[in-house]
């Protein structure tokens, strides 16, 4: 394998596809089929309006609900609630307190169509796993590697990839020709390419266009990717598949938000591509037209968001959205990105993250998401996820005094007034650049003087984020203070407390969805507990420090080699942090749903060490990009007669 090839792009798994209304990607499922996180049912509810010939086991057959629902649901009846849904989820944003009740008007509507939907879908006939067969077959076929391991059911964790032999770290493993894999690309030379010629959201979302193009090829019989479609799972864990009740669960935490934007953007999105199937002449082609569920809709999302990936198009010059079969079998766990994509043989590629013995499972490396991304975008919560954070939105008030000399200081050290900073569940719970936030905030007129003005003022900036260099004892003292409050009345925000969490874990007969919703709901108010706890100690620390007049480290300028060469005391500032991609503008109303940053323009959004920046506002489009358009627009272009100029910036890894 080329090692420089390798290395240009890296691949993490299951982006979130924040544009299609699945926000942005398991029980540890990582990209396996898991991702559904638990029941494995053979594939019910999803269209698949023609008898498939290939394989001993790919027949069809149709669902009836046995209650007449198709035949009594006229085409005009469905769709004015098509469009009474496309109104509702089309309107302003609501007020703040109001967002639930949205959200529970929305479903209710939801709820109405997918009754009267009822029996109109069709499966696969069997199970997922005995597909697994064909799908080995069909890839060693294509060229694919299928030595040294075989598709396993792991309990809690699901289906996943186990080693049949020794496989040793870094040795090469899984290979995934290009031929195999779905993508924006492919999706625009098969039946859906002259829908996507005409349609503008298709050529922003890419994840829009893969969940169609899917919903498409397995609808189709002579499908080259029915092999893998057939292995995929009927359902997922996703919050999209949440009852009520079990949203209920993640009231007050930070992850409401993205899951009521969710599910209205996924709503909003299946309202409008139902009227263009059934009215735009590009579409009249399309084997969707007679079978177009919320339920296949919600699938396809969940499949997409769970799965997609970013690869090079063929000639290397951007990045396009893929679906990789096989590949998207393993599981998740800690460690690093060991999964690139090979243009000189033009292949994703898979070396193992350690030593594996004959008979365990096979993991790979998602990346660094919190639990609130995995549970929003991928249907799992990781117990030992050691990059899990709570997201906390600080400021300077535009009304203090000193903010212009705050602004400034800050400026220098390259850190926004206003930020979206994390807590981490690591000891300590604060990056560098938010240690260097905090002190400029509680820095006195004569100490941000210190860093305005005189020869040493610049070098001084460097130090700001740096443990070893504390700009005074009271200044110590005020910021973790401040700290230890704020993560204190966060957590009075909760309606239950972590006591109470733990005791309902314990129930046998807890839903899977609440065990979930509740786990992350827990690990939440750990984090906010341990930075209480820290920020006590600190400010304990200091004030001992300064009660005994301990002398304060003074910066020397020789003490730059120590900055430069010490990864742990590196300032924030110099060096790029994920929290830096934050969309601030976007986040800094914690009352007010934003909608889901979309990344979605495939040609815009660059591989970062194998994550998609597109995570709960991570995104790297600019707001009012070609990639998506104001929500008011959807109402401006009715697709029963026009071709859309754009679409809500909302649908969602």
């Amino acid at each position: 394998m080329s090692q420089s090839a390798f290395k240009k792009i890296l691949l993490g798994r299951g982006f979130a596809a924040e544009g299609l209304g699945f926000t942005s990607r398991p029980s540890r499922r990582g990209l396996n089929s898991r991702l559904t996180g638990g029941s494995l049912q053979s594939i019910g509810s999803h269209p698949l309006s023609q008898t498939v010939k290939m394989g001993k086991k790919s027949r069809v057959k149709t669902q009836k609900s046995g209650t007449g629902a198709t035949a009594a649901v006229s085409p005009k009846e469905m769709m004015n609630l098509i469009s009474e849904l496309l109104q509702k989820c089309s309107s302003a944003a609501p007020s703040p307190g109001k967002e639930w009740e949205e959200y529970v008007q929305i479903r209710a509507l939801v709820e109405k169509i997918r009754k009267k939907q009822k029996g109109m879908s069709v499966s696969f006939e069997g199970t997922r796993e005995d597909f697994f067969t064909e799908l080995m077959a069909w890839a060693a076929e294509c060229g694919a590697s299928c030595d040294g391991f075989e598709i396993s059911n792991f309990a809690d964790e699901g289906y996943g990839l186990k080693s049949t032999k020794d496989i040793k770290a870094e040795e090469l493993f899984l290979w995934i020709p290009r031929k195999m894999l779905m993508t924006v690309e492919s999706a625009k030379n098969s039946v859906l390419g002259p829908l996507y010629s005409q349609d503008r959201i298709l050529q922003a979302m890419g994840n829009v266009t893969l969940a169609l193009h899917l919903l498409c090829e397995r609808a189709n019989p002579s499908s080259p990717w029915l092999p893998y479609i057939k292995t995929l799972p009927s359902d997922y864990d996703t919050p999209l598949y949440f009852e009520e009740d079990e949203v209920r669960h993640l009231l007050a935490t930070q992850a409401i938000q993205d899951v009521l934007s969710q599910y209205k953007n996924t709503a909003r999105q299946y309202a409008y591509f139902y009227k263009v199937i059934h009215t735009h002449p590009n579409a009249s082609k399309l084997p969707l037209k007679d079978a177009f569920t919320f339920d296949d809709y919600r699938w396809a999302v969940s499949s997409v968001m769970t799965r997609q990936n970013q690869i090079p198009t063929a000639d290397g010059s951007r990045v396009t959205l893929a679906l990789i079969p096989l590949w998207d079998m393993c599981n998740h766990t800690n460690g690093l990105i060991t999964t690139g994509y090979n243009l000189e043989d033009d292949r994703c590629e898979c070396v193992a993250l350690k030593d594996y013995k004959e008979g365990e499972q096979i993991y790979i490396f998602y990346g660094t998401r919190s639990n609130a991304e995995f549970v929003i975008h991928n249907g799992f919560f990781f117990e030992d996820n050691t990059h899990d954070r709570v997201k906390i939105k600080l400021g300077v008030s535009k009304s203090e005094r000193l903010y212009a000399m705050k602004a400034e200081v800050l400026a220098r050290a390259g850190i926004p007034a206003s930020s979206i900073f994390a807590l981490h569940c690591s000891e300590p719970p604060i990056s560098a650049q938010l240690l260097a936030f905090l002190r400029v905030f509680c820095m006195t007129e004569e100490e941000l003087r210190d860093y305005l003005v005189g020869d040493h003022a610049i070098n001084k900036i460097f130090t700001l984020g740096n443990t070893e260099f504390p700009v005074s004892w009271e200044n110590e003292i005020k910021l973790w203070t401040f700290l230890e409050t704020r993560a204190a009345l966060l957590l009075k925000t909760y309606k239950t407390t972590s006591e109470e969490d733990r005791s309902m874990l314990e129930k046998p007969d807890l839903s899977l969805h609440s065990r979930i919703a509740i786990k992350l709901r827990l690990a939440e108010k750990e984090i906010l507990e341990r930075a209480v706890s820290c920020g006590r100690a600190k400010r304990l620390h200091f004030q001992k420090q300064l009660d005994e007049g301990a002398p304060l480290p003074l910066y020397e300028e020789s003490d730059i080699a120590l900055l430069e060469n010490a990864d742990a005391k590196l300032p924030i500032i110099l060096r790029k942090l994920e929290e830096d991609d934050e969309r601030v503008q976007e986040e800094m109303n914690l009352a007010q749903i934003k909608p889901d940053a979309a990344c979605l323009d495939s040609s815009k959004t660059p591989v970062l060490n194998g994550q998609c920046k597109d995570l709960n506002g991570t995104q790297e489009d600019p707001p009012g990009s070609d990639a998506a358009v104001k929500e008011s627009e959807v109402e401006k272009h009715d697709p029963s007669t026009k071709r859309t100029e754009g679409e809500p910036k909302d649908v969602s890894k």
